[in-house]
């Protein structure tokens, strides 16, 4: 390597003691049986119970995501009470509740009730003593159903159409234009109010 000009000369340290300074990953399988292990043991330990918490399904944030449907914090307050669930209970039937969460759309809530109905025919609350079963506890036949601990799947992202000829109509909608048409209606909303009642009471001031 040549030098040239008034530059800085190269120092550079190929004798460091790099083998010491090496991060190893030998205990890489041993951790992978340790944590398969402990998830055995955290299941068995959970009895009957459902190995994950409900969750629910909501969309992806922005445009570019929101195609997909993915499982959301908790459910909001509004749709545990529409399913009748008090939101202190609901954590205690494996339930997770977002009190921060709220509903911008009907679909979205009713897609959440509907998940929320389906979980609850589903749920077998084992009452603590079996002599005194309390209100809300499963009893009779219910106690003796087949269980099951897998969750429920996140519903499809939207309905498949079958494919299907272009209408008349669909073929000579302008998209583009009906968007920018509304919204410029809504931008001159106010000013065309204002210019529409200035023009009545010009009209009136006429007719005196």
């Amino acid at each position: 390597m040549g030098f040239a000009h008034n530059n800085v000369l190269h120092s550079n340290h190929f004798r460091k003691d790099w083998q010491r300074r090496v991060r190893t990953w030998f205990d890489q399988p041993g951790r992978k049986l340790r944590r398969r292990n402990a998830r055995k043991t955290k299941a068995a330990a959970l009895g009957v119970r459902p190995l994950t918490l409900l969750r629910p399904a909501v969309r992806a944030q922005t445009v570019r995501y929101n195609r997909k449907v993915r499982e959301g914090r908790g459910f909001t307050l509004a749709e545990l009470k529409e399913v009748g669930i008090n939101r202190k209970e609901a954590r205690g039937v494996g339930i997770v509740v977002d009190h921060r969460r709220r509903n911008l759309s009907e679909e979205g809530k009713k897609l959440n009730v509907e998940r929320l109905k389906a979980y609850k025919a589903k749920l077998i609350v084992f009452p603590r003593n079996a002599k005194k079963p309390k209100k809300g506890d499963s009893t009779g036949a219910d106690l003796e159903a087949e269980t099951t601990r897998t969750h429920l799947p996140l519903p499809a992202p939207y309905v498949h159409e079958a494919p299907r000829k272009i209408t008349d109509d669909e073929r000579s909608f302008e998209a583009f234009k009906t968007l920018r048409v509304a919204r410029a209606d809504a931008r001159y909303e106010g000013v065309r109010k204002i210019r529409a009642a200035k023009k009545e009471e010009e009209e009136a001031n006429k007719k005196k």
